[in-house]
């Protein structure tokens, strides 16, 4: 088995078999920016696996990648975490993107709930999952105007991870 980076913060053990291949073919293509040939494979990896949640995340990233801030990626991305519960990192994750594409659409407090909802049962999470869930309910917090409640969230992810992101420079510990 080879370890291939699915997300920032996930990673998935991959086969010698036909998904292994495509799944290492769409990572091979996103760091080449090689969009269409990322969707392409994509779309043949969830017609061999439909339920499949590493492909269904690996699916969500790229779209918010290879087309961020249009409403058709968001509205896609909602669907591929349907039905979505927090049963493992994979799943957690999925749903860290349908909180990105809710707050795309100005969901906001379906945003809010849907990370929420997964912070509170956090156990056994990767910290670069957690940190990356505080970080997106901060901003939703700062899209909501409730600046209080975001600067809380960044002060706590500081205090776990003072190089994430922007969160020092948000803070004005740092230039931007």
């Amino acid at each position: 088995l080879i370890s291939i980076p699915i997300t920032e913060e996930i990673t998935a053990q991959v086969g010698p078999n036909l998904r292994g291949i495509w799944l290492m073919l769409v990572e091979a293509y996103q760091h080449q920016k090689r969009w269409q040939e990322v969707l392409n494979c994509l779309n043949c990896l969830r017609r061999l696996e439909p339920e499949d949640i590493v492909v269904r995340l690996s699916f969500a990233e790229i779209l918010l990648e290879a087309k961020p801030n249009a409403q058709e990626t968001y509205q896609e991305i909602l669907k591929l975490a349907e039905g979505v519960e927090n049963n493992s990192p994979v799943h957690v994750a999925l749903l860290l993107y349908k909180s990105k594409a809710l707050r795309g659409l100005q969901l906001y407090a379906a945003a809010r709930e849907t990370v929420s909802s997964v912070l509170r049962k956090k156990a056994a999470l990767p910290d670069e999952l957690t940190h990356a869930l505080r970080y997106e309910r901060a901003l939703v917090y700062e899209a909501t105007g409730q600046a209080t409640r975001a600067r809380a969230e960044f002060e706590k992810l500081y205090a776990e991870a003072p190089e994430y992101e922007d969160v020092a420079a948000r803070l004005k510990l740092a230039e931007p």
